[in-house]
């Protein structure tokens, strides 16, 4: 399927008929370009990353039709031509339930072809077995909260102007509990934790809290929404090299954790928070 624009075509938003045989079909492609033109982005993206999806609800059958269970992770480029819509994703998941997979493997395999195809993009897939859960790491991210500084209340919309930095250069990471958006198409809540790193003059913790809770009503993605974090720090404060990372809180099973950086470091560790 060729990525969409038009999101009212998305099962997002809509009564769902839950599949009951795997089915390719169901992953429903947005087209990135548009949401990173609205930010100003064209040609050469600034940054680098990859969106990271944990998938805590796998589940088909075993040849002889025993039910299997894993937790299933995709990490989808940054600059893959589309995303995949979330409720899509859950549809497609839903519907490997009753289908029969020789092994493991080739549910893996069915799942790195199919968001391939749908994002343009080579997407690694893991599976974590069972026997393997207890190894699942959860950590809160790290960095200095800045949740103790007084915002001075919530803007109606992102306020990136009131981001500022001044001083020596300094490298640290910054981060907030506080964060929360809301879906484009349902309205629905979208709550995260945001580390922001860098190196430059300091950020002002107090502005930069503002800015965060200022996306309260902000309607994107979450994907946008940490584009949106990152073209505006880089454009008002300067820093030598910037990365923002979110993890936003599961719902129907799945939470999404993209990450943008300008700088070559490797991708942040894929540790749930515990609100995840």
């Amino acid at each position: 399927m060729p990525p969409m624009t038009d999101l009212r075509s998305s099962p997002l938003g809509h009564a769902a008929t839950y599949a009951d045989a795997y089915d390719p079909a169901l992953l429903f492609p947005v087209e990135r370009a548009p949401q990173r033109e609205e930010l100003g982005l064209f040609g050469a993206l600034p940054f680098r990353g990859c969106d990271v999806w944990n998938a805590y609800e796998v589940s088909w059958l075993d040849p002889s039709g025993t039910p299997q269970i894993a937790v299933a992770t995709f990490a989808v480029p940054a600059d893959s031509p589309a995303i995949v819509e979330s409720k899509s994703v859950k549809l497609y998941l839903t519907a490997f339930n009753q289908t029969r997979f020789v092994a493991p493997e080739a549910v893996a395999a069915a799942m790195r072809a199919d968001l391939a195809a749908a994002t343009g993009a080579p997407v690694e897939v893991a599976l974590t077995l069972p026997d393997d859960f207890a190894a699942l790491g959860h950590a809160e991210l790290e960095g200095e909260s800045i949740d103790g500084q007084a915002p001075g209340g919530v803007d109606p919309e992102p306020v990136p102007k009131v981001l500022a930095a001044a001083g020596p250069l300094r490298t640290e990471a910054l981060t907030s509990r506080l964060f929360r958006s809301v879906c484009p198409v349902t309205g629905q809540p979208d709550f995260a934790s945001v580390q922001i790193r860098y190196r430059g003059a300091a950020i002002d913790r107090a502005a930069l809290l503002r800015y965060l809770v200022s996306f309260r009503r902000y309607s994107g993605f979450h994907e946008t929404c940490v584009e949106r974090i990152f073209v505006d720090v880089h454009r008002q404060c300067r820093p030598l090299w910037l990365s923002v990372h979110a993890r936003f809180t599961r719902r129907g099973g799945v939470d999404i954790n993209p990450w943008r950086s300008s700088g070559e470091e490797r991708p942040p560790p894929n540790l749930r928070t515990a609100r995840q």
